[in-house]
């Protein structure tokens, strides 16, 4: 119960989480009948192992207020934060040197060890963050992707963006780069086995078709189209050109 308010508290990301919420997230809607007391009995072993860890520590990291409490803490303590600090820098800054956001961007995917906050469950608001980081974690990889077919690393990708694909099998972006990656590693065959798979998938799950664009890449890739090779189509900008 105390991993899961720790990780409440980080899921806030400094700002006050009330009381309301913080019960939700430990008991669900079966709160215990004294149900403020045992809160304030997790929150009194918290401030202990915090007093024990960091006695110098000016400045109490965990506040009460009257509506609830407030956690602080800074990126650079919580990996999963710098991972998301990291991730935004990277795709804000100009495309001048690819080869650093590719070493960056697998530095910060590195500090990655397993799932968000350890497997906890938790709440609403824990549930929220998990999803949030683990669709953070997937669009960083694409961007890596992306950066990888650009610089002409395609060999190298297929293994990871093969694995990455299996765990998100509906996900086209994914689906759009290991078939460049494919058809440029000379494996036409299976780059176009990748789509039909995916098409298989969607329309017995959701009755739908590929979007346009994904199905512009299968048509490249039967065409052989030479903007296939270039290495600036990759990714997004695959897409962007595509649906031109």
């Amino acid at each position: 119960m105390k991993q899961t308010l720790v990780a409440a508290f980080i899921a806030a990301n400094n700002d006050l989480i009330t009381v309301d919420a913080l019960a939700e997230e430990l008991w669900g809607t079966t709160p215990p009948l004294k149900m403020e007391n045992a809160l304030q009995a997790q929150i009194s072993r918290i401030r202990r192992v915090l007093t024990a860890m960091e006695p110098d520590r000016r400045e109490p990291r965990l506040v009460t207020s009257v509506s609830g409490y407030r956690f602080s803490v800074a990126w650079t303590e919580v990996d999963a934060m710098s991972f998301l600090h990291t991730v935004d820098v990277i795709r804000s800054r100009p495309r001048v040197d690819p080869y650093r956001d590719i070493a960056d961007l697998r530095s910060a995917l590195s500090l990655w060890r397993g799932p968000v906050f350890g497997g906890l469950t938790g709440g609403p608001l824990c549930r929220t963050t998990v999803a949030r980081y683990d669709e953070a974690r997937t669009t960083a990889h694409e961007l890596l992707f992306d950066l990888e077919l650009r610089v002409g690393n395609h060999a190298r990708i297929v293994p990871e963006l093969t694995e990455l694909f299996a765990q998100n099998p509906m996900r086209e972006q994914l689906c759009s780069l290991l078939m460049v990656a494919l058809y440029r590693s000379g494996r036409q065959i299976e780059a176009l086995e990748v789509y039909r798979e995916l098409r298989k998938r969607i329309a017995e799950e959701l009755g739908i078709e590929p979007s346009p664009i994904l199905r512009r890449f299968e048509k490249a890739i039967l065409d052989h189209d030479p903007l296939l090779l270039y290495e600036d189509l990759a990714g997004t900008a695959d897409e962007q050109r595509y649906a031109s």
